[in-house]
């Protein structure tokens, strides 16, 4: 027997949820954690090129969707090792951006290669590489998230890590202070 759920307002919520007709389950539709590092080497960032939609072709940091029984800097890692082959060790956050839109939040760090530097094209990506600041294909980058992250790195690339970034507040997006209607 196949379970039939309905659009409806569950008692005490304030938002209509899918709800089992059989049995009252709740089924919740949250955002999707994203979890990615700007790991970095003399004062250059690994990139990856994107071998897989969506943005395949355009160069982006390691990162990815975190993992049930992970924590969110274990699944940063992870993507870096999965993306570049490369082993990290993570030292901080560096930033924070929820995308509604999307239904997104990326939780992005500041890492460094454990041990010597050592990276290539995981399954994902294309190829892998080191970029010096002026040097970053900033026409073939994949995403808003990844320009912020790469611009929070710019502000304080060695220093302690101070309160995380956040994303633009405009349209589309949900920063400290914005209204949405």
């Amino acid at each position: 027997m196949s379970e039939q759920f309905s659009l409806r307002l569950p008692d005490g919520d304030t938002r209509e949820r899918m709800v089992c007709d059989a049995c009252g389950h709740i089924a919740y539709d949250n955002p999707k954690i994203v979890v990615g590092s700007v790991v970095a080497h003399e004062g250059r960032v690994l990139l990856c090129r994107r071998a897989i939609e969506p943005r395949r072709g355009y160069w982006t940091l390691p990162a990815g969707f975190m993992e049930h029984g992970e924590s969110a800097a274990e699944g940063a890692a992870r993507e870096a090792m999965e993306e570049a082959e490369a082993a990290i060790a993570v030292e901080g956050l560096l930033g924070v951006y929820s995308i509604p839109r999307i239904g997104q939040v990326h939780l992005m760090f500041r890492a460094r290669f454990e041990g010597a530097p050592g990276f290539g094209a995981g399954p994902e990506s294309e190829e892998v590489a080191l970029f010096a600041w002026d040097a970053i294909p900033w026409e073939a980058i994949a995403f808003p998230s990844v320009r912020w992250t790469l611009e929070a790195w710019r502000a304080n690339p060695q220093g302690p890590l101070g309160a995380p970034a956040v994303e633009p507040v405009g349209p589309g997006f949900a920063g400290p202070g914005a209204v949405r209607s």
